[in-house]
């Protein structure tokens, strides 16, 4: 057995043959976590002291990331004591994973390549969830993964965005077979992107994308609580090639957002920003040093921003992702 030691002096030990993550978990320590399987970053650790080996091998971490010791936490097993640059997610409660019916109660094309869906789930299924996190949807032998674009006060109903993927196989149900009241099994909730307790005065959300799902959902459980959030800042900032591909924009009753829509191969007609969504936010003067950033969407965006922001005086635990990954 080995010890684990986190920032906040918070241990746990492993043995050889389990992954820091499982461990932390075993011990009811939960650590920042999306897909558990190797795919993002979600998970993504500086080891400060001591030695690991991965389960499984390694595609997502950069030559210089593994350079500056940075392991997936998911994935890494301890060949000593490790002491790791991370602390726990502390009295957040995570909502048990279960395994539940649901029916397709909306199909609606948005655009050329996104659709909503809307899954009615059994009236006694007792899903809870915390606004930010993803299920997996799945149909047959096939499995994917999704973000929940409703807030979890959510009366049984769970709406998502389907990015039409070339060769992808659920995307293709979707978009050319689904039917209303098509049965399907969700498997959830999963993930640790969600509204952090903050006492600083500015919350700044990014999407790409399908990545305005869980921000969407966030959002809305913002404005259903919004007396305790009057002295903060909110912006809105979601970014998409053409104005074709945005197909939302916040729509709350009572939380106040600067929204920003943002086009990086915007026609001539087109009077907003120009560019990517990470740029704008540096464009907004915003006080990095009192901000919490929550992003979501791609790969690319995401380890963008991050460089970016940490380099402008962003703390780097105040910075909050989930990275989609495409698989077919």
């Amino acid at each position: 057995m080995f010890l684990i030691k986190l920032k906040n002096n918070k241990t746990f030990t492993c043995d050889k043959d389990t992954t820091i993550f499982e461990a932390a978990k075993n011990n009811n320590i939960i650590l920042e976590h999306s897909c558990v399987s190797s795919r993002c970053r979600s998970c993504v650790v500086k080891v400060l002291s001591g030695n690991t080996i991965n389960k499984e091998e390694e595609l997502v971490l950069t030559e210089e990331d593994k350079k500056n010791n940075f392991v997936l936490s998911c994935n890494a097993k301890p060949l000593s004591n490790i002491e790791l640059d991370i602390e726990d997610l502390g009295e957040i409660t995570l909502f048990e994973k279960k395994i539940i019916p649901s029916k397709i109660s909306v199909i609606e094309k948005l655009t050329d390549d996104v659709m909503k869906i809307v899954l009615r789930l059994p009236p006694n299924s007792n899903f809870n969830f915390n606004s930010g996190q993803y299920v997996n949807i799945i149909k047959g032998n096939i499995t994917r993964s999704y973000s929940i674009a409703n807030s979890s006060d959510h009366k049984n109903q769970l709406e998502f965005f389907i990015k039409n993927y070339e060769n992808g196989l659920m995307s293709a149900y979707f978009f050319k077979e689904a039917k209303i009241n098509d049965l399907l099994r969700l498997e959830g909730p999963i993930g640790t992107f969600f509204l952090r307790d903050s006492s600083f005065k500015n919350i700044v959300f990014l999407a790409t994308g399908t990545g305005i799902a869980p921000i969407k959902s966030i959002l809305e459980g913002l404005d259903k609580s919004h007396e305790q959030y009057q002295n903060k800042n909110f912006w809105v900032i979601i970014g998409a090639r053409y104005q074709d591909n945005l197909f939302w924009e916040p729509n709350l009753k009572n939380l106040h957002v600067k929204y920003i829509p943002v086009l990086s191969r915007p026609e001539n007609d087109w009077n907003g920003e120009k560019g990517y969504v990470q740029d704008i936010v540096l464009k907004q003067q915003i006080d990095l040093e009192n901000t919490q950033v929550y992003a979501c969407g791609s790969n690319d965006m995401i380890n963008s921003a991050k460089e970016l922001f940490f380099k402008n005086n962003l703390k780097e635990n105040n910075f909050f992702s989930d990275a989609f990954v495409q698989t077919n």
